[in-house]
């Protein structure tokens, strides 16, 4: 079955043309998009849609993990901070914690908003060496 859904169209279309910076970006807006979803329905009393927000925010955690490169020293930091939130999403998923959520949004919107400011400057003329 073909999607004619423009949205859809749209954000395939971003996916595929967009940098690898941007899709991290794209990893991470997701995440948090999933989170405050789970702490949404965690506060809604609606179990099955938290735990299913909670496990595809784990997915996108676990793939940033899986892509970091072991080549640069800050990989082995972020690896522990992925290791983390994802042992915190697994607590918050069994105990339908808002509070823990809400610790874990905190820490991905963090580095989302650090990531932003990585892709700026790396997309400045001085960065670029222009």
């Amino acid at each position: 079955m073909v999607n004619n859904n423009p949205y859809h169209q749209y954000q395939r279309n971003a996916v595929a043309c967009a940098s690898k910076g941007d899709l991290t970006l794209m990893l991470y807006n997701g995440a948090v998009k999933h989170i405050k979803h789970a702490v949404n329905m965690v506060a809604a009393k609606n179990i099955e849609r938290a735990h299913h927000s909670i496990v595809r925010a784990q997915e996108i955690i676990s793939y940033l993990s899986e892509s970091l490169n072991p080549d640069f020293e800050i990989s082995n930091s972020l690896a522990a901070l992925y290791d983390y939130i994802n042992h915190r999403l697994v607590q918050a998923n069994i105990k339908k914690d808002g509070d823990i959520l809400s610790e874990v949004l905190g820490l991905v919107v963090e580095l989302r908003d650090t990531w932003v400011e990585a892709l700026q400057l790396s997309k400045s003329p001085v960065a670029s060496g222009q």
